[in-house]
């Protein structure tokens, strides 16, 4: 993936894709930013597939294709506060990526995973739990 620091400088850095079905909403991107230790976001799957066809995304991460209405490349941006990181990858690693995802959890039944809901509620109570000690 490139690591686009202005128009005028860009960098290729390996970035590792990672889907679990036992969180099946979310894919993971950790970039390997030399001299870095490795940086992970987790975002939305579908907002992934959404970002590759047209621009997509409000919060933290946004995502767009550079040829609007055309398989091609695709930026995401990533934020916090006021830096912000912008990458370019092509889309069809990234939609091969989806491809497999989706053979693991199709898009549309990851509510079928049972398993997800209660871990969902195991994961809220520590956070409620957390943050009521702190």
């Amino acid at each position: 993936m490139g690591f686009l620091v202005s128009e005028e400088l860009s960098f290729k850095i390996p970035v590792e894709l990672k889907y679990e079905a036992a969180d099946p909403y979310a894919v993971r991107m950790t970039f390997h930013l030399p001299g870095d230790a490795p940086v992970t976001w987790a975002f939305g799957r579908e907002l992934l597939l959404d970002g590759i066809n047209g621009a997509t995304g409000d919060g933290d991460v946004r995502i767009e294709p550079t040829e609007p209405g055309e398989l091609s490349d695709v930026h995401i941006r990533l934020q916090v506060g006021a830096d912000t990181a912008l990458f370019r990858a092509g889309a069809a690693p990234l939609v091969a990526f989806l491809d497999r995802t989706d053979k693991l959890v199709p898009l549309g039944q990851e509510w079928t995973l049972g398993e997800f809901d209660e871990h969902l509620e195991d994961a809220l109570g520590r956070i409620l739990a957390e943050e009521n000690a702190g």
